[in-house]
């Protein structure tokens, strides 16, 4: 492994041997809770990397924003927006903080998804103070928290954290796996959750009761037909079109009991030119004429309108030509949703592949590693 190889895995290897479980997915093999602990070591590593400002925001109680300011030798202003939550760890082989380095690998939860971006820009300014060059653009990395659960908080805090200084960025990357490819678009979401209201009756007589899941039986096949209807759309971008999925479902209290109540988790991916509060309405509509027992919509989330910019646009055919890959969309959602009109251009960039993130063995690949560094320094106008 050369030098430059071994630096940026070792910056990685380092941030995942910080624990930093979403508390939305915490269990007994989290060994800490939320993202304090990693801002916080984020702080000290900004300060030490020559960060003209550094600043803690507690954006959710006990779950800080990190930024650091680096200033430029120019008047352009750029934003790395990095998550430092990750998804849960209790289905991991192995440690899943020992960010093990090996076959040509960096090991362990959020070495992909996404402190591989993290470690990336930090291993690039730490190579740039130590070679006395400044950096040519007015820098802000982020460490932001709730991304992977809990309604893209750090992105919320992040905006109203720039706009309160007036700041508004001419470049933002939101760091995720993505093969070095930048993305320019990608579905928001709409979900609702939906309580069907039934009798309770002895199975032995079920005409004396009301079936909550027979009814919410009726009301998943109409929600699958609108999922078929979707999909038979002209779709108006590359992102291709919107779906809907019956993502969870519980009910019952006995085999003997006819069911009282069923519950459903439904999920709506709204594409670019959707609108989130009709869509929202739309569905709630079909719910309650598809299904055959009264419902209740217990949590409607209207999220955000979907990302998507155009391909062309200058930001986009520069990541690219930097990392030789070609702009594309994504299936996954990101931090992007929050960040509409918030910058003049905007990509979700980073190493490795989404395919390895929240798995039982996450991974990324030092060539990733390596291809992604020379992205941020030409970013950042270093030679």
């Amino acid at each position: 492994m050369s030098a430059r190889s071994e630096h940026l895995a070792s910056w990685v290897s380092r941030l995942v041997q910080i624990p930093s479980v979403n508390p939305l997915h915490a269990g007994p093999r989290a060994r800490e809770v939320g993202e304090t602990r990693l801002a916080e070591a984020l702080a000290e590593f900004f300060t030490d990397l020559g960060a003209d400002c550094v600043e803690l925001v507690e954006v959710f109680e006990g779950r800080p924003n990190v930024y650091g300011i680096w200033e430029g030798t120019g008047e352009r202003w750029v934003i790395l927006d990095v998550h430092t939550d990750t998804v849960t760890v209790e289905h991991c082989e192995g440690d899943p903080f020992d960010g093990r380095i090996a076959d040509g690998r960096v090991y362990g939860r959020g070495s992909v998804d996404t402190k591989a971006s993290l470690g990336v820009m930090l291993a690039v300014l730490e190579q740039a103070r130590a070679n006395g060059h400044r950096i040519a653009p007015n820098l802000v990395v982020v460490g932001s928290i709730s991304e992977e659960a809990g309604g893209l908080l750090g992105a919320v805090g992040l905006r109203e954290w720039a706009e309160a200084r007036g700041l508004r960025p001419n470049e933002v990357i939101v760091a995720e796996p993505t093969m070095c490819a930048p993305i320019h678009g990608h579905k928001g979401g709409v979900s609702l959750d939906i309580a069907v209201k039934g009798l309770a009756a002895h199975s032995a007589n079920p005409h004396l009761g009301r079936n909550a899941i027979t009814a919410a039986a009726k009301l998943i096949m109409a929600l699958e037909a609108e999922h078929h209807r979707l999909q038979a759309l002209v779709p108006s971008t590359a992102v291709g079109n919107g779906t809907l999925t019956v993502a969870m479902i519980n009910g019952g209290t006995g085999g003997n009991i006819v069911p009282d109540a069923c519950n459903l988790t439904v999920g709506r991916r709204i594409v670019p030119g959707e609108d989130n509060e009709l869509v929202a309405q739309h569905l709630i509509a079909l719910v309650e004429r598809s299904c055959p027992l009264p419902v209740e919509i217990t949590r409607a989330y209207v999220g955000s309108p979907a990302f998507y910019q155009s391909p062309e646009s200058p930001f986009v055919q520069q990541v690219a030509q930097w990392a030789r890959t070609r702009p594309e969309v994504a299936a996954y959602g990101t931090n992007a949703l929050r960040y509409e009109g918030f910058a003049d251009q905007m990509v979700v960039f980073g190493p490795g592949s989404i395919d390895n993130a929240h798995t039982a063995v996450e991974y990324v690949e030092i060539d990733q590693l390596e291809r992604c560094a020379e992205v941020f320094a030409r970013w950042l106008g270093l030679p």
